[in-house]
């Protein structure tokens, strides 16, 4: 008996070697770009971003876009830090959010704080992108509202401001001050679902960008800012000083040659169309009408060129994340399982951050990690402890006393008696905990996308904003066939890891 579990013992060890080696996809596909740009969580600021980034591929630059990191504050830490390169921004928000100086600061002064800090700004490329509050053009004119002013009669309309709206400086809460407003119903919406929710009359006012499409396509009215609160908007990119001179001159050809009436024109053709390179491909070559097929064709080859770089994002998001939750998770499981305070202390903390809500987590990761991979990996790697941790110690405290009893007699030591009886024998428990916390992180991934971590997520989140099922397909569809893959791939690991005493006989027939 010893001897079939010593031979066990070294079955497990060389079955959990191979788990963990091919937790880690080959980071060489993870390789970071000469640049990386990034873009906020809205129509526009994609838009902006892949006209930067063909710009910079025609200057001869391998370009990454990370689509749709977030709101403000994110996409400024990664420019601090360094995990992107530059970013479109617009004045008013350099005052108030970043510099919190005066909204009606000169460029020079903008421009010298910035550059204490490390970072540049062009010119402005040609618009004035203000916040504004929108209304559908039908309700507007049944109450007769023309102003902000005006909906201080109105407290019984319903409100759907953003979420980064909500907590801005010169958002929702200095804007209702400022007007003396109220609100009966007030709910935060993703930009994008909003208008979706105007529209369709589940609320009645939100905030807008005044170059936004939707505008004109659900024929919604932006009303005046007649105390004029909000400062100017003037669109630009902030960049790095120290990315290459030859990219901060390339990015600078775009200044001035965007108007309003064009950047309308382009977030319209990205929202047709479904498909942000196609509004950046209008504004090189002029076109303003775009086929159907043409798009179809665009966006086909976009996911397949887009697909591997995904994937190795993933891989390496879960399994980086689940590698390091197996060497931390069963030393803690062993402790766990014996007696004492100790063990409950253990599960209890690894059981509270599992009740942590995923944004939450990857919202606290930022301050002390930045954005992009990392972060996202620390929040994987904590989501991933309580299944194998608890896994491992019922797996252990299941164990027969007989069993123990028999061990001691054979003279073996409390080491030899962990590895070469007590783990294998907890071995499918064990597994089986690992084999949750990996699918588990496979669908936890995908919320990297949010914070420049990558992945299947970036196209979910870029379709959550384009309000397009066909793209959030995009990511969905991967990401789940990686869950059946995984699931698959433990089996095979099963018959490595689990003495072959240990397995389930299969129901005869």
């Amino acid at each position: 008996m010893p001897g079939v579990l010593v031979k066990g013992f070294r079955r497990m060890r060389l079955g959990f070697l191979l788990c963990m080696l091919a937790c880690v996809p080959c980071l060489a596909f993870a390789a970071e770009p000469q640049i990386s740009v990034g873009s906020k969580k809205f129509t526009e600021s994609y838009v902006l971003a892949e006209i930067a980034k063909s710009t910079l591929e025609k200057a001869g630059f391998h370009v990454t876009h990370r689509q749709g990191m977030g709101g403000t504050v994110i996409l400024w830490q990664a420019l601090l830090h360094g995990d992107i390169a530059l970013y479109p921004e617009y004045t008013g928000t350099i005052a108030e959010e970043i510099l919190k100086t005066k909204a009606d600061a000169d460029d020079g002064a903008l421009r010298t704080q910035l550059a204490a800090q490390g970072i540049g700004m062009t010119r402005g490329l040609g618009f004035n992108d203000s916040y504004s509050l929108v209304m559908r053009r039908d309700l507007a004119g049944k109450l007769g509202i023309k102003t902000i002013g005006d909906l201080r009669r109105y407290p019984e309309l319903r409100a759907g401001p953003t979420p980064e709206f909500l907590g801005r400086q010169d958002g929702w809460k200095p804007l209702l001050a400022r007007y003396e407003l109220k609100f009966s119903d007030i709910r935060a919406i993703e930009h994008g679902l909003g208008y979706s929710a105007l529209a369709n009359g589940q609320i009645d006012v939100k905030d807008c960008y005044t170059t936004d499409a939707k505008i004109a396509e659900y024929d919604l009215i932006a009303l005046e800012d007649n105390l004029h609160f909000f400062p100017a908007y003037e669109a630009m990119f902030l960049y790095r000083l120290d990315a290459p001179q030859k990219a901060a001159d390339a990015i600078r050809t775009i200044e001035g040659r965007i108007g309003n009436a064009k950047m309308i024109e382009l977030n319209g053709i990205a929202e047709r169309t479904k498909d942000y390179t196609v509004a950046a491909e209008a504004f090189f070559n002029g076109k303003q009408n775009v086929g159907a097929s043409q798009t179809a064709s665009s966006r086909s080859r976009n996911l397949w060129a887009a697909l591997p770089r995904l994937t190795a994002e993933h891989l390496t998001l879960v399994g980086v994340s689940l590698f390091l939750a197996i060497l931390v998770s069963i030393p803690l499981g062993v402790l766990a399982s014996r007696p004492g305070a100790g063990g409950e202390i253990i599960l209890g903390t690894a059981g509270v951050i599992q009740t942590i809500p995923s944004l939450a987590l990857l919202a606290l990761m930022i301050p002390l990690f930045g954005i992009g991979q990392k972060p996202a990996i620390i929040a994987l790697f904590l989501y991933g402890l309580l299944p194998i941790i608890r896994n491992t110690a019922i797996g252990l405290q299941s164990i027969p006393v007989s069993l123990r009893e028999a061990a001691t007699a054979l003279g073996l030591g409390r080491r030899e008696q962990l590895t070469q009886i007590y783990l294998p024998i907890a071995s499918p428990s064990i597994l089986a905990g690992i084999k949750t916390s990996a699918i588990i992180n496979v669908g936890n991934a995908t919320l990297a996308g949010l914070i420049g971590g990558g992945g299947y997520g970036e196209p979910i989140q870029s379709g959550l904003q384009l309000n397009d099922n066909a793209t959030i397909l995009q990511g969905a569809i991967p990401a789940a066939i990686l869950a059946l893959l995984v699931q698959f791939a433990f089996r095979g690991i099963d018959v490595l890891i689990i003495p072959r005493g240990l397995r389930l006989a299969k129901p005869s027939r």
